[in-house]
């Protein structure tokens, strides 16, 4: 059987070996793969794996062979997954497999945000502390974090480790879920005080999105949404661009409503020239690595290999279609 990897270059530039799919098949991988490729790549091919190479309905009617789409993400939203119900394509994801790394990248952002530890020793080592007067020097306010309140939009395995990383930072943690909050949850991080937005959106120093995109959640964080937050406060976003409405973000951020945000991902990445989050002050953006430590990599790859292994064994797991 044939194994057709679309666009595996950024699961594997190089430093971790495919080897989990070679016992399952004849395995093809391309680094990247245009959208005028898939037909001549997909041709007669049942199995494939994607990460950002897109399967519309219009792209799925003219590969009547394929019966088997691995996305090499947690997300699948470059997949029409409705149609794939209806024809028989089985869709799989990788769920939680950047839990601690984009927990990790989440708190990073907000280390960097409140004590300038990047920023600082860029001027340390251009001599501004060499030719300095004291002992020490800072040319930016720095902020203590014990005593804040991080505000959580959406509470699922990520979200519950920045909680616990931040409880140990001495700070208060709120979280909303619009689904269902189930007494594991509670009892896992009783630490946890569960809210309404609007209360979220009202007492949150801090606000940090852990939420899958939407319709609901498509540009959430916009002019309206921001009006009801605390003057200064600082917003995280390690989930998807979109969650935020950029230019109303950027507006704020202009004006001093949100005193910093801290991003890994934007609405179109890689990010445009003109995105106006590249010009807005106080602005921390990191180019959606959260899930990119070698680690986390080669637990993505082992859990798509098992994916496949259950799909060919006839109980498919991790199934979204």
């Amino acid at each position: 059987m044939k194994i057709v990897v679309l666009d595996g270059y950024t699961l594997n530039p190089g430093d971790i070996s495919w080897e989990p799919f070679h016992a399952l098949g004849e395995l093809v991988t391309y680094e990247y793969t245009a959208p005028s490729e898939v037909f001549e790549r997909l041709e007669g091919v049942s199995v494939c794996l994607t990460n950002k190479t897109c399967f519309p309905r219009e792209v799925l009617d003219k590969l009547p062979d394929l019966r088997y789409i691995g996305c090499l993400s947690t997300g699948f939203n470059v997949v029409d997954v409705e149609y794939c119900h209806e024809h028989g394509i089985v869709v799989t994801n990788i769920p939680e497999y950047a839990t601690f790394a984009t927990a990790q990248m989440t708190i990073a952002l907000l280390l960097e945000i409140a004590s300038s530890v990047g920023h600082h020793s860029e001027l340390v080592h251009q001599g501004v502390w060499t030719r300095g007067r004291d002992f020490c020097f800072w040319d930016r306010p720095l902020m203590e974090l014990w005593g804040k309140t991080l505000g959580l939009f959406g509470y699922g395995k990520i979200a519950s480790r920045v909680a616990c990383i931040a409880s140990a930072l001495g700070m208060k943690v709120l979280a909303c879920r619009r689904s269902e909050i189930t007494e594991e949850m509670r009892r896992s991080n009783p630490q946890v005080t569960f809210v309404d937005e609007e209360t979220l959106w009202r007492e949150s120093d801090v606000l940090s999105f852990h939420c899958p995109l939407t319709p609901a959640t498509t540009g959430l964080v916009k002019a309206d949404t921001i009006a009801r937050m605390k003057d200064g406060v600082i917003l995280l976003n390690t989930s998807r661009g979109p969650v935020l409405d950029e230019a109303a973000v950027a507006a704020a951020l202009a004006s001093g409503k949100i005193a910093a945000l801290g991003a890994d991902v934007v609405s179109v990445e890689p990010i445009r020239e003109g995105n106006p989050l590249l010009t807005a002050p106080n602005t921390f953006l990191t180019p959606h690595i959260a899930w990119a430590p070698k680690d986390t990599r080669i637990r993505l790859m082992d859990v798509a290999a098992g994916n496949l292994a259950a799909f060919l064994s006839g109980a498919p797991v991790n199934v979204v279609s």
